[in-house]
């Protein structure tokens, strides 16, 4: 049996939110439907067809600033995966879910109404946005496994 903080444990979803509605609190779910090329189904943060559907934010750098799951309106905090050391193009199976890693979450002003500085505190750290590529159900506690980041050409040399 595995547990947190052991070396051979899988990175696994820690905690799932959705947005019911635009600035309304995020709502903790221990279930949720990720829909193909869209998002969490019910979240009024779902993109269908951009690369803004699903924010993924590890729970160790929320915990390095003494921030709770959920705060900074992360759909999917994560346990033992460094989020920010992603790779735009890369894979990710999250539980039946397949996401891509799309772009660099970058803070917004509205992190100051949680704490001021909160936006200069988050730069490099406030986690990857990914696009649905495949939809299904998640679960808290379920696997994520880290598909090798895309191949770049080698730069400097032609074909």
């Amino acid at each position: 049996m595995f547990g947190y903080g052991r070396l051979t444990q899988l990175p696994e979803i820690q905690h799932l939110f959705r947005a019911p509605k635009r600035h309304a609190p995020m709502e903790e779910l221990a279930v949720a439907s990720a829909v193909e090329n869209s998002g969490l189904e019910g979240c009024a943060h779902a993109r269908p067809g951009g690369k803004r559907q699903v924010l993924l934010v590890d729970a160790e750098t929320l915990g390095s600033l003494h921030l709770a799951a959920g705060s900074i309106r992360e759909n999917i905090t994560t346990q033992g995966l460094d989020v920010n050391a992603l790779q735009v193009g890369q894979k990710l199976r999250v539980g039946s879910v397949l996401l891509e890693v799309s772009a660099v979450c970058e803070p917004c002003e509205q992190l100051e109404a949680i704490r001021p500085g909160l936006q200069q505190d988050l730069r490099g750290r406030r986690g990857m946005l990914c696009r649905v590529l495949s939809g299904g159900t998640l679960h808290r506690g379920d696997a994520i496994v880290e598909q090798p980041p895309p191949n770049r050409p080698p730069s400097g040399r032609e074909s």
